[in-house]
């Protein structure tokens, strides 16, 4: 079991806060809502890079009241409410995914949906790797087989580098500078809620959510050199239920790319249903709070997991 008890989490309401420790120590921080004793499955919550827990409220709160569901949002070490690491070089995938499993095991999970956002949905490929058996069904938001270089540098040309704004009005408009041709449609109110998810309030300054040393670990891509695809990771998850997320706008995940991916997992020996949305006027990644996004995710659940 997590090694504190439950508390009622800083921001989200009606969500607690759990803890629980990695194997080097670190004390790591998920986010729970809903039923903890539902008979159908939960749904694991995994987030970008930079991103944490906060990012899953709207589409949580719909999945735990439409379904019943529990619903855990994990920060991963560096980010959120989780500890940060003194060595950077543990901002990796393969010590993060060892992070979440012992999650998994130390909140007595055996079997969940998974919902991962780019780096989160990279997660969920190398569960379907190393720890195929708990792993139901799978949703990818905005991540796939190939990544486009362009995406890539983009996301490289802001970790760890946007000036700290001195008000939550200053932080909309920097957000408003980096991401509004990915988001032209967002309302004023959408943007105050993205720049509070990204920046918090500390001693009357704001501080970003993350550590900015995750800069570093994007140093040495080579985005002259093409990506390797992720084809092999990808079949994985051929035996569940699958759904894609694509940002209409996304300049990580091609419509070619996207198209491929779910044609593919319905081939072959495992091939089960596969599902692609669009989220119209988004780019990467897909804010899960459109009702059209909202309304996709949880008809996949219902299926893949039906009551």
């Amino acid at each position: 079991m997590p090694s504190d008890t439950p508390a009622k989490h800083p921001e989200l309401q009606g969500w607690q806060s759990l803890f629980c420790h990695s194997g080097d120590r670190l004390r790591l921080h998920i986010a729970e809502t809903g039923n903890r004793h539902a008979a159908r499955l939960p749904v694991i919550c995994l987030p970008g890079l930079t991103r944490n827990a906060l990012d899953f409220e709207v589409v949580g709160n719909r999945i735990a009241r439409d379904q019943g569901r529990r619903v855990l949002a994990f920060d991963y070490r560096g980010r959120g409410l989780s500890d940060y690491d003194s060595d950077w070089k543990k901002y990796d995938l393969m010590v993060e995914l060892e992070d979440l499993h012992a999650a998994l095991t130390a909140l007595g999970i055996p079997r969940a949906l998974f919902l991962g956002t780019s780096r989160g949905g990279l997660l969920t490929m190398l569960t379907a790797i190393t720890r195929p058996g708990v792993l139901a069904g799978a949703i990818l938001n905005d991540i796939g087989a190939i990544i486009e270089a362009q995406g890539l540098a983009r996301i490289r040309s802001y970790v760890g580098k946007i000036p700290t704004p001195r008000s939550e009005d200053q932080a909309v408009i920097t957000l408003k500078h980096l991401f509004g041709g990915s988001f032209p449609e967002e309302s004023d109110e959408s943007w105050l809620a993205f720049a509070r998810r990204v920046w918090r309030s500390e001693n009357g300054q704001l501080v970003p959510r993350y550590d900015t040393n995750l800069m570093r670990t994007l140093a040495d891509l080579d985005l002259e050199k093409p990506i390797p695809p992720l084809w092999p990771q990808f079949d994985a998850l051929k035996p569940v239920p699958f759904l894609l997320i694509r940002g209409e706008l996304s300049d990580l995940l091609s419509q070619e790319t996207a198209e491929a991916m779910v044609a593919r997992h319905q081939q072959g020996e495992f091939g089960q249903p596969a599902r692609l949305h669009i989220a119209p006027k988004q780019g990467h990644a897909p804010l899960l709070e459109d009702e059209p996004t909202i309304a996709a995710i949880l008809d996949f659940l219902a299926s893949a997991d039906p009551a």
